[in-house]
């Protein structure tokens, strides 16, 4: 059973839920919500520890011990590899297993599914950043606990799942590297943007996890994780030479204000996304890169604008079909360019 890592969304949207949930009071008898707008916000405590580049991946077992391994959006095998990650977990079956096994007994976890999510990186999995110059490595940040119907599933606290690693054979943890906590009072959460802004640059010009190993290089930025309300909730700030939009702050509480079509798409079709749908449709897939894989390749930078700036268009007043058509004029011209690069 694959169970996706939830998208990772920005500091604007965290203060809409975290608002929501404030002043939700509970549910009336006419079925509709009680709302007190009045409600004061709370202060939530994050953690923040550094964004890696490279490909998500994963392991996973259920309460059968059946074991498997994950890409982002699917399951991999030996013969259906993502960038070799399940070359790498079936050769560490037996450490991943014991990993498992720990967090489930520690965790009193018994009839569900655990699936323990970290990057894959290092080598050549990503280029441009300081873990490129490093051997291929499986880095834990995050543990999620699936239910047998899928529903309430949920993510274990950072302080459940710190300590698993086994750096001999190249598993380790983003825990053990530098970490950063923010008390965010979200009455003012503009009053955070700097800060917020101040370490992501630090990351960005050097990454901490690189310069632990000894290599020195660009990181990617960071993800914050705070808990109110027995919700997670997560949001993260890249540096500007990773962001998929161009954002003109790079932890904003509102939303841009766009002028036009044309603004839009300059602003949502990045080279970045576009690398990044490259990755999501033909890497981690195994598919070789050609003009055959268009259609997938524009539906992919169509659909993730829509999820991760569907806000924005919203609030400009911008629907997809007012805005598609121009989206995937761009992408296309930079994928046929792409590919002949090839």
């Amino acid at each position: 059973m694959h169970s996706n890592f939830t998208d990772i969304g920005q500091f604007r949207e965290v203060i809409k839920s975290i608002k929501i949930n404030a002043q939700f009071v509970g549910m009336g008898e006419d079925g509709e919500p009680i709302v007190n707008r009045e409600a004061k916000m709370p202060v939530v405590s994050f953690i923040g520890t550094v964004k890696l580049h490279g490909s998500n991946a994963g392991f996973a077992m259920d309460k059968d011990d059946n074991m498997w391994y994950q890409a982002r959006t699917h399951n991999v095998t030996v013969e259906k590899d993502n960038a070799g990650f399940a070359f790498f977990a079936d050769a560490r079956k037996d450490y991943f297993r014991d990993i498992i096994l720990d967090i489930k007994e520690k965790n009193n976890i018994k009839d569900e599914t655990v699936i323990v999510f970290g990057e894959w990186c290092g080598g050549n999995i990503q280029k441009g950043v300081a873990l490129n110059g490093l051997d291929k490595m499986f880095v834990i940040f995050s543990v999620k606990v699936v239910n047998p119907d899928n529903e309430g599933n949920y993510y274990l606290p950072n302080d459940k799942w710190e300590g698993y690693k086994c750096p001999d054979q190249k598993i380790f943890n983003i825990n053990d590297y530098e970490k950063f906590y923010m008390d965010i009072d979200f009455n003012n959460p503009a009053e955070y943007q700097n800060q917020l802004v101040e370490i992501t640059q630090k990351v960005e010009k050097e990454c901490p996890v690189g310069k632990a190993f000894g290599v020195s290089g660009v990181g990617e930025g960071v993800c914050w994780s705070g808990y109110y309300k027995n919700n997670r909730y997560v949001f993260k700030v890249k540096g500007e030479k990773h962001s998929s939009s161009k954002v003109k702050k790079l932890a904003p509480v509102d939303i841009e204000k766009i002028n036009s079509i044309k603004e839009f798409v300059e602003y949502a079709v990045t080279e970045n996304r576009l690398n990044q749908a490259i990755e999501q449709v033909f890497t981690t897939n195994n598919i070789e890169l050609s003009r055959k894989g268009t259609g997938d390749f524009l539906r992919w930078v169509v659909n993730d604008i829509a999820k991760e700036e569907m806000d924005t268009m919203v609030k400009n007043n911008l629907e997809p079909n007012d805005i598609n058509k121009y989206i995937s004029m761009k992408a296309r011209e930079w994928f046929f360019n792409k590919v002949d690069e090839v």
